[in-house]
């Protein structure tokens, strides 16, 4: 009999042991390539697809990977980036906020004015960049508020609520923009936010870090895993990102370090964009936040069970209007660097195809529309894909009813594929 129970008890007690054992190399490729076949896609199709990109349009135009150019796409994807920051955290949760271009042109339009007002009026000659931008911030920080409670108190759709506020927010600049149409900004820090440089070796540095911390949360989320008795990353696997990530991250200082003209008339520049660096400094913020805190956590929960989550005692409504308030808050900033790109305000400023990229930005860098599934990085890589194919279409000089075609199919590709993907993890029992 004890025998017998011997016999029956070892094969699990050797699972449970083997599920605390390091993986080695070959265990971690074999688990990603079953997980591949599940439906598990992460970020290969957008590298494929930036890949297919760069090949199209370089065969098309010889100017397309230059230096110049690609650091060019970089400074366009910036905006885009910012306001997709806070579009993945919506998204999560399985809404939507229609109104991110028009509140991201509320900051644009408020840094611009207060900041035109504080030369014309000696009474605000004490405001200046430094305290406008925070003013701005907490404008759209309170209508993301504005919009959370609305959906929560009452229980109303996302899509309707935002809807609304892409209306309203569209009116407000109208009338703060007033008759002349176009207000310039003046201040020389928010002029060229956009277009201002680091010094060379401040690109290596920036990068270098980036890079260092990217590893070191690698490592130590692989500890975490492995004292929690988790399958951990393989230290080899660490080691070949860390390398392949260097690699990466030298070219791209390198190519920011390339002497470039930013127009005809404009003296030679080198350095890596200061907005870049912006960039870099929000997507490990939000990273940390997202992947990381209790409030990361519980974004996932609502997103992936809303009443799953609310049984285990997460406070739900909370969750929602704290999330909103982070799109104010990343659609103030991404104004705030649209409205420098452009060196002024307009009384367009938020429309056009700003809310279509914003979400394609985040939808085709990975992040489920459905809700529960997705990083912060895929705003970078989705804004890469849109700002790449915006940029290869202008370089055609192709009109914009084929740049706006070419976009929605990049979009409807994206979302095919997060369908797909969904649907195959369901039949392979991963969801």
């Amino acid at each position: 009999m004890s025998n017998s129970t011997q016999e029956t008890e070892s094969p699990v007690q050797s699972a449970l042991l083997d599920s605390t054992t390091m993986q080695t190399p070959q265990q971690y490729i074999g688990s990603y390539w079953m997980r591949l076949r599940s439906g598990e896609l992460g970020s290969l199709p957008i590298i494929l697809g930036l890949v297919l990109i760069a090949l199209i349009f370089q065969s098309a135009n010889q100017n397309f990977l230059t230096p110049r150019n690609l650091v060019n796409i970089v400074v366009q994807m910036a905006g885009f980036a910012v306001i997709g920051y806070g579009m993945v955290f919506v998204l999560l949760l399985g809404e939507i906020d229609l109104s991110a271009g028009y509140v991201s042109a509320v900051g644009g339009v408020t840094t611009a004015i207060l900041l035109r007002d504080s030369l014309m009026n000696p009474a605000l000659s004490w405001i200046d960049w430094w305290n406008v931008i925070p003013i701005a911030l907490a404008i759209t920080t309170a209508i993301g508020f504005l919009h959370g409670f609305l959906i929560t108190f009452f229980q109303l759709p996302s899509f309707i609520v935002t809807l609304a506020g892409l209306l309203a927010w569209n009116g407000v600049v109208l009338l703060i923009v007033g008759d002349g149409g176009t207000v310039n900004i003046q201040n020389p820090v928010v002029r060229n936010l956009a277009s201002e440089v680091l010094p060379p070796i401040w690109g290596w540095i920036i990068i270098g870090a980036f890079v260092l911390l990217v590893t070191l949360l690698e490592v130590t989320t692989a500890r975490a895993r492995q004292k929690a008795g988790l399958r951990a990353k393989p230290p080899t696997i660490i080691v070949a990102q860390f390398a392949l990530m260097s690699v990466a991250g030298a070219f791209i200082a390198y190519l920011f370090n390339i002497n470039r003209a930013l127009n005809e008339t404009a003296p030679p520049q080198a350095g890596m964009p200061v907005i870049a660096a912006i960039m870099l400094l929000l997507l490990l913020l939000l990273t940390f936040i997202l992947e990381r805190t209790r409030f990361g956590r519980y974004v996932y929960a609502v997103g992936g069970n809303k009443e799953a989550a609310r049984r285990a005692g997460v406070n739900v409504e909370r969750i929602r209007v704290l999330v909103f308030m982070l799109s104010g808050l990343m659609a103030g900033m991404g104004g705030i660097v649209l409205a420098s790109r452009l060196k002024s305000v307009a009384t367009d400023a938020g429309g056009g195809n700003l809310l279509l990229y914003v979400i394609a930005a985040a939808v085709i860098g990975g992040t489920s529309l459905f809700g529960g599934r997705g990083k912060v990085v895929s705003a970078v890589l989705g804004a890469l894909v849109v700002a790449s194919v915006e940029n290869g279409m202008g370089l055609l000089n192709l009109s914009s009813g084929i740049k706006f075609i070419i976009t929605g199919l990049v979009l409807l590709a994206a979302v095919v594929i997060d369908a797909l993907s969904r649907r195959q993890q369901q039949a392979s029992g991963r969801r």
